[in-house]
């Protein structure tokens, strides 16, 4: 492709690109497709020879596209929000030219530098300890499986990096029962093993119960385990509780243990004043992470991953084979020591570009908003004799089911499935579910870039006339 054919498809898919965010409501929220239905329209064999750029975006429009859920459409209600906006967008596609493999500083001094910075901003605005560095990881898995490898070698005084596991006695990592997969994928990387993650009971609220804690650390004591490492979350998968903070890192301070809080998508909030009450008792906090990949209109993937001590961290990872000896080594940050990656994408830049383009003030009005929202749907929920809402509404998921009365809970899990379906089915939104208490419970995030009331308001209207259609009210 020569440089002027490459201009004329570049400005053609800018066209594209703006047009799809345009129009993004005229397609149906989760694909229809059936599995298998892509993969059969692809050919068995690569092409022999060239084909016009043109084709490929044909092919792409016609065969992939039916097959995209659409993450940016304002009624994407599902999971948690894996946002963009178009200041990221801009910045990615600075990314993707510039094409620099950002591993140390010396492969890019800006990319470093940059990342230095981004970090120390994000810190200040969700009122992190100052005390805090950060790095920026490609997922909150990463973040989490990097704060138990460096929990793992501080407990261990590094020996099990050096000698293995064998000698280092049974490793105890804890956790509330509401906690996000990536807690155990991490304990099973690590040697650590599943059976050692002891999940604590939680409370009324679904957050972790900090006395449960206190006694499972002590039971694993006086068994001879070695209690290692404590995940609270702020922000759970399920119903977004907050874990009470101050008491399980006093428990923590008193034996010995690494605190780190997975604050994914919950954590953006912390750029509100008046939700930085998540993160009272910050000082007992070991590593911290958020994603603003999730909330703060960044795209996937932007993790921001803090530790109190990065010299622990670094030795946690670092390996210095000759060819990655440079004259700066020890001078500046080599953000290839900072987790499990050598190879690092230059994600900084979006971060930049989306922080500079709405402005802390600007980022503050769309996620009150947001939570706004979210307000007013339990309020619309709570009005309906036929739903109830299920858990606390915090932030900006709202839990709840269908519940017209008369109905034993296994007939009540069934239809509120049958409804989540018909809802997804219908391409207008996407929900998903949870189970809390036993219950199957509908999920409804209101924190997509563009959503608005009326969204959520003609989502609802939606959700009832779907509901109400299985009792025939």
């Amino acid at each position: 492709m020569t440089p002027d054919e490459f201009r004329r498809h570049a400005h053609a898919l800018v066209e594209w690109m703006a047009g799809y965010m345009e129009n993004i409501e005229q397609y149906p929220v989760r694909s229809l497709v059936k599995p298998g239905e892509i993969i059969g329209r692809l050919p068995d064999f690569p092409p022999g020879n060239p084909e016009p750029f043109t084709k490929i975006i044909e092919d792409f429009e016609e065969i992939i596209m039916p097959g995209i859920t659409h993450w940016q459409h304002p009624g994407f209600f599902a999971y948690f929000p894996a946002n963009t906006s178009p200041p990221s967008i801009l910045a990615e596609m600075i990314t993707a030219t510039l094409g620099a493999q950002c591993m140390m500083w010396e492969t890019s001094p800006a990319a470093a530098e940059l990342e230095e910075k981004m970090m120390i901003w994000l810190r200040d605005l969700t009122g992190l300890p100052r005390a805090f560095a950060g790095v920026i990881q490609d997922s909150a898995s990463t973040a989490t499986l990097s704060a138990i490898l460096t929990a793992r070698e501080k407990i261990t005084g590094f020996s099990s990096n050096e000698d293995g596991l064998l000698k280092c006695g049974l490793l105890r990592v804890y956790c509330s029962e509401q906690s996000h997969s990536s807690v155990e994928k991490a304990v099973k990387i690590c040697g650590i093993g599943r059976r050692n993650l002891v999940r604590i009971p939680v409370r009324p609220d679904y957050s972790m119960d900090p006395a449960k804690l206190r006694e499972a650390v002590a039971s694993d004591k006086e068994k001879g385990y070695v209690p290692c490492c404590v995940i609270a979350t702020i922000g759970t998968t399920g119903s977004a509780a907050i874990d009470p903070l101050e008491a399980i890192g006093e428990i923590c301070e008193a034996y010995g243990l690494w605190l780190h809080v997975d604050a994914a998508m919950a954590g953006t909030a912390l750029i509100l004043p008046e939700f930085q009450w998540m993160i009272r008792g910050k000082e007992y906090i070991d590593s911290f992470v958020f994603n603003p990949h999730k909330w703060m209109f960044t795209n996937f993937d932007c993790t921001a991953y803090f530790v109190k001590d990065p010299e622990m961290l670094v030795r946690t990872f670092e390996i210095l084979p000759e060819y990655l000896k440079t004259r700066t080594r020890g001078i500046v940050k080599d953000y290839r020591d900072w987790g499990v990656p050598l190879g690092r994408r230059f994600r900084a830049l979006k971060l930049w570009s989306v922080i500079r383009s709405y402005g802390a003030e600007g980022l503050r009005e769309k996620i009150r908003y947001h939570i706004s929202i979210a307000s007013r749907l339990a309020g619309l929920i709570g009005s309906e004799p036929d739903f109830e809402i299920l858990a606390p509404v915090v932030i900006n998921v709202v839990c709840f089911r269908f519940n017209p009365g008369e109905f034993a809970e296994d007939e009540l899990n069934s239809m509120n499935e049958k409804l989540n379906h018909m809802i997804n089915d219908s391409g207008k939104i996407y929900l998903t579910h949870t189970t809390l208490g036993g219950k199957y419970t509908l999920r409804m995030v209101t924190g997509q870039t563009n959503v608005t009331l009326g969204h959520v308001e003609r989502a609802w209207d939606l959700i009832k006339e779907k509901a109400h259609s299985l009792t025939g009210k």
